[in-house]
């Protein structure tokens, strides 16, 4: 009885075990906050990107690099293509390219509605990223040009949060 209550439990936790082609989905705001609360073991990196947005693919490589080098931080990656293109394009771009980052779909795109919460002056473009801490942030609009400009970019705002 032990070993299958074992069993049980491996299997449960392994359940929730995300590769990057295996969506969590956000509903709204709320679910990406509360998301985003009850992982805060270390410091969230979240970049907002979509694959209809080259510069946000040309960057993802480098957040990759990140996920796998830089251990003081995880790496959450939002997708926010169209509902239409999440089957056709999102799903099997992510399988293609084998990212093993946690990835994630807001499918709220009523984007006035949560974007400022974010942070009051994102206009809404993408790419961007939010450097989370222990409820303090650090968010920006831009793209990284190398993984040396983004690691740097979060090792500073690291030390600016703490």
């Amino acid at each position: 009885m032990r070993y299958f209550r074992l069993i049980v439990l491996s299997v449960f936790f392994l359940s929730f075990s995300v590769k990057a082609q295996d969506l969590i989905t956000f509903q709204n705001f709320d679910e990406l906050n509360a998301y985003v609360q009850n992982n805060s073991e270390k410091p969230l990196v979240v970049n907002f990107w979509a694959t209809w947005c080259a510069p946000c693919v040309k960057e993802l490589p480098y957040f990759q690099k990140l996920h796998e080098e830089n251990p003081n931080v995880k790496v959450v990656t939002v997708s926010l293509d169209f509902e239409k293109q999440v089957e056709s394009k999102l799903k099997p771009f992510l399988k293609k390219k084998n990212y093993t980052f946690v990835t994630t779909y807001m499918a709220d795109k009523k984007f006035n509605n949560w974007i400022l919460k974010i942070d009051e002056n994102w206009s809404g473009s993408i790419p961007a990223t939010w450097i989370i801490n222990e409820n303090k942030g650090i968010f920006v609009e831009q793209e990284f040009a190398s993984f040396e400009e983004l690691n740097q970019f979060v090792n500073e705002s690291l030390t600016k949060l703490n």
